[in-house]
């Protein structure tokens, strides 16, 4: 690949982006893949544009000649390439900023309003919960699908992340002591801090949250039950973090992983013929189908695209000034008017 660039000016971007994938680990089908997407993306662009002076409008541009000629799904993978590499290179100081966030704000919504997935309705996923006894299983369902969090951003959760009105918890547990904590009571925040390999609250993490910004997400009384009664039997853990969720089988007292999460959900999807060995995104329920039910449900009952973005931690830095700033009334009071019950 010839010699390395410098980061502030590689004179080969895609094959600088390339090269540190490797060095990251990844593997050659990984790699070809990338390759692939960021040379067509590069071929795309005018005779005087580059990557690194393409605009939010080349990309989008790039998006759009996508359609049609491959499926959503595979357009809504060619897009998350193009931002993973705009926002390492920005990381890494080699571009001025990442055209494709504005880009990926948008797609959002078409893709998680995607009409071939699975279609579960308010009543049969209470009917679902309500077949789930287990009461750390229970509250990693009803927190993906009452909050549309991620699924790293739920294993992530440590109990200063999470306020709960409640005078026999407050003799338990030290909960809810972040300071943007201190006047929303009854509240979740989730950190944009939180990075595989790096250490946060004293413990080092092995999976990632995905936000830019800390949003606070209301937690309503029925997730309040579902997380006393999970803390009524939570082991004592094992971090110096207090994770939320800590394991009650294998690595007992220890934070939860997302690959755990994921097994828990597929086995309760299966038995209720949500999910099939080879099925793919539009059949199979997973964590992340829980984001796109979230989106999806609390979209139409608000009929405010805003406050669920938010939620999602998907809008911009002034979108998310607002809410921050006016959020009891513009987040909460239309959170807790609208959102589902599941219990």
């Amino acid at each position: 690949m010839g010699s390395r660039s410098t980061p502030t000016d590689p004179d080969d971007p895609v094959g600088y982006f390339i090269e540190d994938l490797t060095y990251h680990g990844k593997s050659d089908r990984t790699r070809e893949s990338y390759e692939r997407v960021l040379r067509r993306f590069e071929r795309s662009l005018d005779e005087d544009t580059s990557p690194s002076s393409a605009t939010h409008r080349d990309c989008m541009a790039f998006v759009h000649s996508l359609r049609g000629d491959v499926g959503e799904s595979t357009v809504a993978t060619y897009a998350a390439y193009l931002h993973r590499f705009y926002g390492y290179m920005t990381q890494v100081g080699a571009f001025e900023g990442n055209p494709m966030t504005l880009v990926m704000e948008e797609m959002d919504e078409t893709v998680d309003k995607d009409p071939a997935r699975r279609d579960v309705s308010i009543e049969r996923m209470r009917s679902f919960v309500g077949d789930i006894g287990h009461p750390l299983h229970r509250a990693l369902i009803v927190t993906l699908l009452k909050t549309g969090i991620r699924v790293g951003e739920l294993c992530n959760l440590d109990l200063r992340d999470v306020s709960i009105d409640d005078d026999e918890l407050r003799e338990t547990y030290e909960l809810g002591t972040r300071p943007a904590l201190d006047t929303r009571p009854n509240s979740m925040y989730v950190s944009p801090d939180a990075t595989v390999g790096t250490e946060l609250n004293g413990e080092v993490r092995t999976a990632s949250n995905k936000r830019k910004r800390e949003t606070v997400i209301p937690i309503d009384a029925e997730l309040a039950r579902t997380l006393k009664a999970w803390l009524a039997i939570r082991p004592d853990d094992r971090s110096a973090a207090n994770p939320l969720f800590v394991g009650t089988t294998e690595g007992w007292g220890r934070r939860i992983e997302p690959q755990t999460v994921r097994h828990v959900v597929e086995r309760y999807a299966r038995e209720e013929g949500w999910y099939r060995t080879g099925g793919g995104a539009s059949e199979n329920v997973t964590p992340h189908y829980f984001r796109h039910f979230f989106t999806t449900h609390l979209r139409d009952r608000t009929g405010d695209r805003g406050v669920v973005k938010y939620l999602r931690g998907d809008v911009a830095d002034d979108v998310i000034d607002t809410y921050t700033h006016n959020w009891g009334d513009q987040v909460r009071e239309t959170y807790e008017a609208n959102v589902y019950q599941l219990i």
